[in-house]
């Protein structure tokens, strides 16, 4: 079946959630994807970050051949030989004590705002039911009603009232903004290290530093986001690394199980994490064997293979290329690691209609926020494929 015919199945049963460049993939490996009629593109979106380690890693690949017909899943209504093993490696990885394993980030996110009020009313000793939490302007954290109800994306809210109170939204970069709305019922303090969703949105150098002052000075959790960011995108193991900043909580997923199955997970210290009493939150699938034995691979090959050090390294050389394009359409690019934000101008119109020339030539990229292009390749991605990726977006942008 050509890629016409799929797609009018697809819009024929498929609800109108999402807004896809019309290219059908059938088949993809390391930092490339064909589509059924045979043609090859670059990936330089990699599934939003999942994919870090590049489309079907062999090594992960064979964790999952390996674990799938031996134990998949038993819930954690008992236990299994892989989850310890995972939250021993994840949690002696990333430098935290306790580790809460969910599927999807937003489950991630849902999780640490749970576990945020809860540590608010048993810790912190906030009245009951007064607990706030103070997020940023441009935030996303996922699609769910209590995520969204502290969204200023109007597409993402719109028609799905009522909204779920207990959230102030303060400006992304701004820490005084930050100091200024902590009152006594503050718990915590909701950032993405850099604004995956907003279009690659880098904040001032030293604002996490000063955001994570602020939080440990009003006894107010510092909660990172490092689902896009983390894992090695931004040339860091987490990105608030990059300021030196040990966050409270931290959430991750998509690279964690590099793209191969669904895993996130939510990491604290003992006296965060520890609030929770048998019962109290689960999942059916969270910690299953076949998860944590993928992500234990997927982490291994973080590791070993030196990626996020690739990803400062070949970060600093895109971007700077990117830089370089003369074009009339551009307005400045931007990143960290990585992952880069080619910022148009509005008389370019549009970043979709770029994004269509792009796959055009061979590259698939992602608009957003109307005039913006996310660029965000595997991290297994080398020197030569960039150049390759710069000659195909100067034929674009130049045009």
């Amino acid at each position: 079946m050509d890629s016409r015919a799929l797609i009018e199945i697809e819009e024929k049963y498929g609800a109108p959630n999402y807004h896809p460049l019309d290219v059908v993939i059938e088949r993809a490996e390391g930092v490339w994807v064909w589509d059924v009629e045979g043609k090859k593109y670059m990936d330089c979106l990699a599934a939003y970050s999942a994919v870090n380690q590049g489309h079907c890693h062999p090594r992960i690949v064979r964790a999952m051949l390996d674990q799938a017909p031996v134990l998949a899943l038993t819930s954690r209504a008992f236990r299994n030989n892989i989850y310890p093993l995972f939250t021993k490696e994840v949690c002696e990885l990333l430098g935290f004590d306790l580790i809460l394993p969910m599927n999807s980030g937003a489950e991630a996110v849902e999780t640490a705002i749970k576990t945020a009020r809860k540590w608010g009313y048993k810790v912190k000793g906030v009245a009951e039911n007064q607990a706030e939490i103070i997020v940023c302007s441009g935030n996303f954290h996922g699609r769910t009603t209590t995520v969204i109800s502290f969204s200023d994306d109007d597409i993402a809210r719109r028609n799905y009232g009522p909204y779920t109170p207990g959230f102030k939204r303060v400006p992304f970069g701004d820490a005084k903004a930050l100091e200024d709305a902590i009152t006594e019922h503050t718990v915590a303090f909701l950032v993405e290290p850099i604004q995956g969703e907003a279009g690659v949105v880098v904040p001032p150098e030293g604002y996490l530093k000063c955001c994570a002052e602020i939080c440990k000075s009003k006894n107010v959790l510092f909660v990172a986001d490092e689902i896009q960011s983390g894992l090695g995108r931004t040339g860091t193991l987490l990105a608030c690394e990059h300021e030196g900043v040990k966050p409270d909580m931290i959430t991750i997923g998509k690279a964690l199980s590099g793209g191969m199955y669904p895993v996130s997970a939510v990491l604290s210290r003992q006296e965060v994490l520890g609030v929770f009493e048998h019962g109290s939150h689960g999942s059916t699938y969270g910690g299953n064997p076949l998860g944590c034995a993928v992500a234990r691979e997927a982490l291994k090959v973080l590791v070993e293979e030196k990626l996020p050090q690739r990803a400062a390294e070949l970060g600093e050389y895109f971007i700077k290329k990117l830089r370089a394009i003369a074009s009339p359409h551009i307005d400045f690019v931007r990143g960290k690691g990585l992952w880069i934000g080619l910022v148009l101008k509005e008389s370019a119109g549009g970043a979709r209609r770029f994004c269509n020339a792009l796959k055009d030539h061979g590259i698939l990229a992602k608009d957003t926020h109307e005039h913006i292009i996310r660029f965000a390749p595997p991290l297994v991605i080398t020197r030569e494929e960039i150049d390759w990726a710069v000659e195909q977006i100067a034929a674009v942008m130049q045009d």
